[in-house]
């Protein structure tokens, strides 16, 4: 029977493992732990008998006397998960301080409700009935790698305090996007990004080339500044990332906006499946920009019915 969902501990030394050579059912853990000390910071142990060999684990959330000692008898037992749907992984690269590494790492094992995790410095922790929000990360290449789906990972890869993620990246590709419209010559936004185009002629535009009959591979602002150099518009193929959040599918949707200064942007766009929650960060975010994103995403996602996040 599933709980609340996402339920992990929001610090992983509250999670003790303890060794038992008996039933790992409810009624015998209550048995055996009950009235046995607990150290103060105790809150959940992970029980497994002594022989290491053993796949069996049982998970317990334990409650103690209240007061400063330090160690103090547990008054109440709950079984989260038992044997039967509950496992132990051993990933050493996987941090469990982070919530979404943990449900990345649940992910692999499809038919466990509650998965335990002993990852980097032998820490322990672990997530019962994970339920993480898919968020995609939609950005425009070259230049490789795609830099806000790699500033998004990076945040996640590090955050603590953030509910769980799943990102997935949705890649625009340039010249893709050119051969929509075929053309001798195309004009891109800048030379760094390094985009080619077999069989035409490639022109920049932070160049200031000399007026030629091309095709603008670029967005709105791409679309002004040219206006602005030649006092005309030009065929155009529109890149931005931004345009048509429902596409994204159910859920959330990271992207950027070249017309964005230091604010965010965020939205809702009904598609067919079901809404996507947006926001958009400005065209050259920093990390900060993209973690204030991120946030401000699952905060969207909960008031819209996604499942809730709270530390255990």
């Amino acid at each position: 029977m599933r709980g609340t969902p996402n339920r992990i501990p929001g610090r992983y030394r509250g999670v003790a493992v303890a060794r038992f050579d008996g039933p790992l059912d409810e009624a015998s853990l209550r048995e055996h732990y009950l009235g046995r000390e607990a150290y103060w910071k105790t809150r959940f142990l992970v029980v497994r008998p002594h022989d290491d060999t053993s796949r069996d684990v049982a998970l317990l959330a334990v409650a103690r006397d209240p007061g400063d000692a330090l160690f103090s008898p547990i008054t109440a037992v709950e079984l989260l998960a038992g044997p039967d749907e509950c496992v132990v992984v051993h990933r050493p690269d996987v941090d469990t301080a982070i919530p979404s590494a943990l449900v990345a790492v649940a992910a692999e094992v499809p038919g466990a409700r509650a998965v335990v995790v002993q990852g980097r410095y032998e820490h322990v922790n672990f997530v019962v009935d994970p339920d993480p929000l898919r968020v995609v990360v939609r950005e425009v290449v070259p230049p490789h790698p795609a830099k806000l789906a790699d500033q998004a990972r990076r945040i996640v890869d590090v955050t603590e305090a953030l509910r769980p993620l799943r990102l997935e990246s949705e890649v625009v590709d340039l010249a893709d996007l050119a051969r929509r419209i075929p053309a001798e010559h195309y004009l891109l936004p800048c030379r760094g990004g390094g985009s080619e185009i077999p069989g035409a002629t490639m022109s920049y535009l932070d160049e200031r080339p000399e007026p030629a009959d091309w095709t603008l591979v670029g967005c709105e602002r791409s679309r002004q500044i040219h206006r602005w150099f030649y006092g005309r518009d030009a065929p155009q193929v529109d890149f931005c990332p931004k345009a048509d959040p429902a596409a994204a599918g159910p859920g959330a949707l990271l992207t950027k906006c070249c017309l964005q200064q230091e604010e965010l942007d965020e939205g809702v766009a009904e598609g067919p499946d079901g809404p996507t929650t947006w926001v958009s960060v400005p065209w050259g975010a920093s990390l900060e920009h993209v973690r204030e994103a991120l946030d401000r995403l699952a905060e969207l996602a909960e008031t819209r019915g996604a499942a809730p996040w709270s530390p255990a």
